[in-house]
């Protein structure tokens, strides 16, 4: 998997490094167990402080995609907890991505469909 930094993004370089993750989790890139790459040899391949691909790695782990350790490194965790819900956090970010939706016109229809396109990606 490669991560892709957007140097001009307001969201942090840490999220961004999360976040992708997370999606190479969600689509399949990133399969349970795999091996993910060193704190240093992520941030030297993306340019970038250590201290921020661990942060990054950090929150994986607090947030039970990954396990971490010594010995082993980083890796995807072979069973993540599905709890079949949203995190308080998450709901939110979810209701200002719906009401910028709406302030920009879209339908709920058209809102729906774009959902059920990323859903199958």
């Amino acid at each position: 998997m490669i991560i892709k930094i957007n140097e001009y993004s307001d969201v942090p370089i840490y999220l961004q490094i999360r976040n992708q993750i997370v999606m190479g989790i969600s689509s399949g890139e990133l399969t349970a167990g795999e091996q993910l790459p060193t704190v240093r040899a992520l941030s030297m391949e993306i340019g970038i402080n250590t201290m921020t691909v661990s942060k990054a790695y950090q929150i994986l782990k607090s947030e039970g995609y990954i396990l971490t350790d010594r010995k082993n490194g980083a890796r995807v965790r072979m069973e993540i907890d599905q709890s079949k819900s949203l995190s308080a956090q998450n709901k939110d970010e979810l209701r200002r991505i719906v009401s910028e939706a709406k302030i920009a016109g879209m339908s709920k229809a058209d809102f729906d469909k774009l959902t059920e396109e990323m859903w199958g990606e």
